[in-house]
């Protein structure tokens, strides 16, 4: 339901012997720099950034776990983002979630800043 999120396409499903859901899906979204790159980078850089998400649904332990990272424009920059969803333990009616992210480049000369 997200407005930046375009398309969306499995490209890969399968339950494993130990009865995990495992998927991969191709999303497109659009790609809007921080205004502050915009000076950097010429108009024409495509708008959209195509992201590859690996998830990981474990209905014995009630987590799911996605991997996600972009496939386009990794010459300026990869982000990769984990999330670890569990049902919180003080309330089962609650999801709680672990984010973490990481962010590179090695772009000359604004690899840091990008970072």
């Amino acid at each position: 339901f997200s407005k930046h999120v375009l398309t969306e396409d499995i490209v890969h499903r399968e339950v494993t012997p130990d009865h995990k859901l495992l998927s991969r899906r191709l999303l497109t979204k659009t790609n809007r720099m921080p205004r502050w790159a915009e000076r950097f980078f010429p108009a024409n850089v495509a708008h959209s950034v195509y992201i590859l998400e690996d998830s990981i649904v474990d209905p014995k332990n009630r987590t799911m776990t996605t991997f996600t990272w972009n496939i386009n424009h990794a010459r300026l920059m990869v982000v990769e983002e984990r999330c670890e969803y569990r049902v919180n333990p003080e309330n089962s009616n609650w999801t709680e979630v672990k984010r973490e992210a990481w962010v590179s480049s090695s772009l000359f000369g604004v690899s840091r800043a990008i970072q």
